[in-house]
């Protein structure tokens, strides 16, 4: 055909200039250091078969999942008229029709273009009528130009049929297309010259597209299948070690980061959803995960990949704010992993020696005393002294259960009656038990994440060769912080201890008859689930199983389990001051329990989470209304006085 020479022009010159506009990103992942993300193929590919083909984070917001459904199956359905508009002008002779082009495809055809037209206007409906939150700081016009040359590739599809069809051709397959063949008789257009007119215009919009993709956040559509298929398949509480080859422990620069990490920013479709869950960012301080990857891939675009990152591209604020809770991470529907990012980048700050007082004073006293309280290892075990038995030294002695305490359970009064309380509920069990005494040293879980990983190796190994040293059969901890460090950052040196929740061991008690308890009347409470419990070790069943045993009514908020939101203490920034904060996110929680209406209590399993709740509640003046209790409390022997519901005010 005539117009073969012209199309193949146009479409060598589309792709040579998709090449070049994707050039920088192929650089930088070509020359960036090695990941090893090649093990596992068959999980890592139903991986992506859950997260695509089933769409599994998408349809957590209906909408935005519905639509995106739609459009995502509308595009495959329509690709096969890209390959019939370009195979038969390309390669003379070439026609889908042997396979049903012209009868079951045609129909397909006509049925999806609609259905891609119903998706782009919902999207459409949904990002400039309703305006989700979430999509602040994204691109409108980026997005609003793929809408454009969707419609156009559509519209034209289907006007470029009508004309076939107003030219003679069969329209019993295109109901759709044959009701746009009369409208053209109508409007008095030639057949033969409006399918020539919307056949190019079809391929025009095509190649448009395709030229546009590489500088869009669209790119997804290419890049969001490799980036799910090699994501980290380690345990979600294992913090990335530094790699023997880098120099420093931190990163400074793009060009530092692994190519899957790099491939990340890329990746990124700007949906928010990261955002919409961040307790930074929902308290007002300068940290949106959303926009720490664009910020980086727009630096990457431009060829910064040796420029400044941290305090240039990134600044120091923002990376302080984050609390570590891995909420951005569950959210996102591509897999990116925000918090190594952030991690490596803070162990740059902390190498340079720029860290603000607060997370100063605590690393100083957790590299003098092994807890960041400042306070004496003698008195680590003071708590034991108001026990009416004594406990044991499992350094002396063997123990079934070695109770791997940690700082806050260990030293802050508000939370030192809890620990007695669990050490009661124990013995009335029958476990034995013992602890470290002064050999305890802070597990180091957020001082890894706030950046200081030769801290975290000194703490991690002085509690590793105590455990070592002693004999037990398995770990029990109060402190979720602590679960996560000695379970899954303590493999970095080898170390593989059987440890479990304190919630899990007494659940387990229950179970087995051991620990017989006063049931409640079925009171209202709440539950908040921890994020190192919960999001990133899976620990949210036994919780809500107590709850149950002890007799109350679990009223669980909008945000729970894996959507659990934040208090706001992980990461460090317990140790760091308020500034620039609007909201506590502990307060924010507080309102969200609030909002229910009918519930006593609100109950955590954390000793930093009763710190944070119980002095949210009192700033927000709601005592009258609303308690936080660790379920340690609410578990009571039939030996002992019940737990006096309070009364709640409903108003």
């Amino acid at each position: 055909m005539a117009s073969t020479l012209p199309l193949w022009t146009l479409v060598i010159t589309a792709l040579a200039l998709t090449a070049w506009r994707s050039r920088r990103y192929a650089f930088a992942l070509a020359n960036a250091p090695a990941a090893a993300r090649f093990d596992r193929p068959m999980l890592r590919l139903q991986g992506v078969m859950v997260a695509i083909g089933m769409h599994r984070k998408m349809l957590r917001k209906p909408l935005s999942g519905v639509l995106h459904a739609i459009i995502f199956i509308s595009f495959f359905v329509l690709f096969t008229a890209t390959i019939d508009a370009f195979g038969s002008r390309l390669f003379p002779g070439f026609s889908l029709a042997p396979i049903g082009g012209q009868t079951w495809i045609a129909a397909l055809q006509d049925i999806f273009s609609v259905l891609m037209l119903v998706g782009v206007g919902l999207a459409l409906y949904q990002r400039y009528v309703l305006r989700p939150a979430r999509f602040d700081g994204s691109s409108g016009s980026d997005a609003a130009i793929i809408y454009v040359l969707i419609v156009l590739i559509v519209a034209s599809l289907l006007l470029e049929a009508a004309a076939r069809i107003a030219g003679g051709a069969d329209g019993s397959w295109r109901p759709v297309a044959s009701a746009l063949a009369g409208l053209l008789n109508r409007a008095g257009i030639p057949a033969h010259q409006g399918e020539e007119l919307f056949y190019w215009a079809h391929v025009g919009a095509i190649l448009a597209f395709l030229v546009y993709i590489p500088g869009s956040k669209h790119r997804h559509m290419f890049l969001a299948a490799p980036n799910i298929y090699f994501r980290s398949l380690e345990p979600r509480g294992l913090a990335p070690a530094v790699p023997e080859a880098r120099e420093a422990p931190g990163i400074d620069s793009l060009g530092q980061f692994d190519w899957k990490q790099q491939l990340d920013l890329l990746s990124c479709t700007e949906c928010g959803r990261c955002q919409a869950v961040c307790p930074a960012y929902a308290a007002g301080l300068p940290l949106s995960p959303k926009l720490l990857i664009t910020d980086m891939r727009d630096a990457l675009a431009a060829g910064s990949s040796a420029a400044p990152l941290v305090g240039g591209v990134i600044s120091e604020e923002t990376l302080w704010a984050c609390t570590t809770c891995r909420a951005c991470m569950e959210a996102c529907p591509v897999e990116i992993e925000h918090l190594p990012k952030i991690i490596d980048m803070r162990r740059h700050l902390v190498d340079e020696g720029r860290v603000g007082p607060g997370l100063q004073e605590a690393l100083s006293n957790l590299t003098r005393l092994g807890n960041s309280m400042g306070k004496p290892s003698k008195m680590r075990a003071r708590w034991t002294r108001e026990l009416g038995f004594p406990v044991k030294d499992a350094r002396e002695e063997p123990v079934d259960v070695l109770w791997f305490v940690g700082d806050y359970a260990s030293y802050d009064p508000r939370v030192q009656e809890i620990t007695r309380k669990v050490a009661e509920l124990l013995t009335a069990a029958g476990v034995d038990f013992g602890i470290l005494f002064d050999a305890e040293r802070n597990s180091g879980n957020d001082v890894r994440r706030a950046g200081e990983e030769g801290l975290f190796e000194t703490l991690a190994q002085s509690n590793i060769d105590e455990i070592k040293a002693c004999s037990f059969n398995r770990i029990m901890t109060t402190d979720p912080h602590s679960l996560n460090a000695l379970k899954n950052d303590y493999q970095h040196f080898g170390a593989a201890f059987e440890v479990l929740h304190y919630t899990a061991l007494l659940a387990e008690l229950i179970g087995a008859g051991k620990l017989d308890l006063h049931v409640a009347d079925g009171a209202r409470v709440t539950y908040h689930d921890p994020c190192y419990l919960g999001r990133y070790n899976g620990g949210f069943d036994a919780p809500r199983d107590l709850i149950r045993a002890a007799g109350y009514t679990l009223h669980d908020m909008p945000r729970c389990r894996e959507n659990s939101f934040c208090c706001g203490a992980g990461g460090g920034r317990i140790w760091q001051g308020d500034d620039g904060v609007t909201e506590r996110p502990s307060e924010n929680r507080i309102r969200e329990a609030l909002s229910l209406g009918d519930v006593a209590y609100f109950v955590v399993a954390c000793p930093k989470d009763k710190v944070m709740y119980t002095a949210a509640i009192d700033a927000l003046g709601v005592a009258d209304r609303l308690k936080a209790v660790d379920i340690a409390e609410l578990l009571v022997p039939r030996t002992s006085q019940a737990l006096e519901i309070p009364t709640v005010e409903t108003t």
